[in-house]
């Protein structure tokens, strides 16, 4: 059976089209968002901002599709809306700053953590993140909360995993507070409490081998 593919707000503008039936089903989503921007190319600036929804639940990247199943592409909501997740896909800056965006909210801080071409005078190739996907999704939602109320803030925190090349995101953080200083506050303490409590892993790989971070000498 065909899979239904219903599209709302700027993803209908940009598909051209509310709703549409694919008769290939792609194995996953990660595939599907593949396929939908081969087909309507103008999805491929709103769709990295989008999230999935299969049979009327949000679905991350690696979830699989089956026949006759009832696909959804929702974007942001306006006015903001939590937003903790772990993603094997490029990172969108703008998503972030989304998701925490409000009237009375002045000031939006961001944090963009990108790999570095050398460690410790060691040229990497690439590193390798891997986590333990819905224990990281749910500290990451207890770091925003707590972080939010602590400072006054609205917290969104983006994290993928995969392989990734120097100068690749790895993390995307936004908070955003009635005045700047509390947003900074934020911020720093976001991705300071994500390093330590939120299980992802991140295997460094050099010309002459590889460590997992926190293992090495």
């Amino acid at each position: 059976m065909p899979v239904q593919i219903l599209y709302f707000a700027a993803a209908r503008d940009a598909a051209g089209t509310s709703r549409e039936t694919l008769d290939a089903v792609p194995a996953t989503v990660a595939e599907l968002r593949r396929a939908l921007v081969e087909r309507h190319p103008g999805l491929a600036r709103v769709l990295p901002r989008c999230r999935i929804a299969v049979d009327e639940e949000f679905a991350d990247d690696s979830a699989p599709l089956r026949d006759g199943a009832e696909v959804a592409l929702v974007p942001p909501v306006a006015g903001g809306a939590p937003l903790f997740s772990v993603v094997d896909r490029p990172l969108v800056l703008a998503e972030v700053i989304e998701a925490v965006s409000g009237p009375g909210l002045g000031g939006i801080v961001t944090f963009t953590g990108t790999v570095r071409s050398d460690t410790r005078g060691r040229r990497v190739l690439r590193l390798e993140y891997e986590a333990y996907r819905p224990m990281a999704e749910k500290k990451l939602a207890e770091i925003g909360e707590a972080v939010g109320r602590e400072h006054g803030a609205r917290v969104a925190i983006v994290h993928r995993v995969g392989v990734l090349a120097p100068g690749e995101a790895a993390v995307v953080i936004a908070c955003a507070a009635p005045h700047r200083t509390p947003a900074f506050r934020a911020c720093e303490a976001c991705i300071e409490q994500l390093k330590k409590d939120v299980p992802i892993w991140k295997r460094e790989v050099f010309e002459d081998g590889t460590e997992w971070v926190g293992l090495g000498p």
